[in-house]
């Protein structure tokens, strides 16, 4: 077993595409974080918002300006918040304001799944260091990554790390087990504005340039359980 390290911080995006929360701690299913990405915004194609076109995805500048956080933990329907963090009393008569389009609203997931990829998304400050690295002077953390978890590596530990944990199992806290697949295929998302970070194209450029657009390590779940801030994540 290697401890690969530890758990700083855990991210949940209850409406898919905006700005999620920090949570010290969360349930993890089969499908992922529990609430994660559970809701998302849904056009009359039953498109759901996102930073790109695609056959499931349509591109709706600005949502990552807003953000989302449930009120009541895990239960419930999820709030919106708008650029100024101010909670927005009906969430997609919002939408469609805010976006310009009558066609939109905030659905819960039905029988198409809101993920992109796999469930769990990792990211190691090794890797995130090696970005700020790459691009002086632009702003740079998790968020420009979406990870569901950051992982505090030890001294020393090289960017991309994560590659080397693909097949691999681990232990994260006392319970949960998942598998590492692959990484995410990074897209213009990484470069978009959001909240307090200016849009920059040299992000995208950096990861393209430097590991084929690809960062991170995406998970699959074995076992359920708990995870919290400050769990180890041991490889097995």
């Amino acid at each position: 077993m290697i401890n690969a390290g530890v758990v700083e911080r855990i991210w949940r995006y209850p409406i898919k595409s905006t700005g999620g929360e920090l949570i010290p701690r969360a349930g993890v299913e089969a499908r992922g974080l529990v609430g994660d990405r559970l809701f998302a915004v849904r056009d009359a194609q039953g498109k759901f918002g996102s930073g790109k076109n695609t056959r499931r995805f349509r591109r709706m500048p600005g949502l990552l300006r807003l953000r989302s956080r449930y009120a009541d933990g895990d239960a419930g329907e999820p709030e919106l918040l708008d650029p100024e963090g101010t909670v927005v009393p009906d969430a997609s008569a919002y939408l469609r304001r805010y976006l310009g389009r009558e066609d939109v609203e905030v659905a819960r997931e039905g029988d198409v799944s809101h993920f992109d990829q796999l469930p769990l998304s990792v990211l190691t400050t090794a890797t995130l260091d090696w970005v700020r690295s790459a691009v002086p002077g632009v702003p740079v953390d998790e968020r420009r990554f979406r990870p569901n978890l950051l992982v505090r590596t030890p001294p020393g530990t090289p960017p991309f790390v994560e590659d080397q944990w693909f097949g691999s199992k681990a232990r994260i806290g006392d319970a949960v087990c998942v598998e590492f697949v692959r990484s995410s295929e990074r897209c213009v998302m990484t470069n978009e504005a959001q909240q307090d970070l200016p849009h920059s194209s040299l992000i995208l450029r950096a990861i393209t340039e430097a590991h084929d657009m690809r960062l991170d390590g995406l998970a699959t779940v074995v076992s359920p359980g708990e995870i919290r801030a400050g769990d180890p994540l041991v490889l097995l």
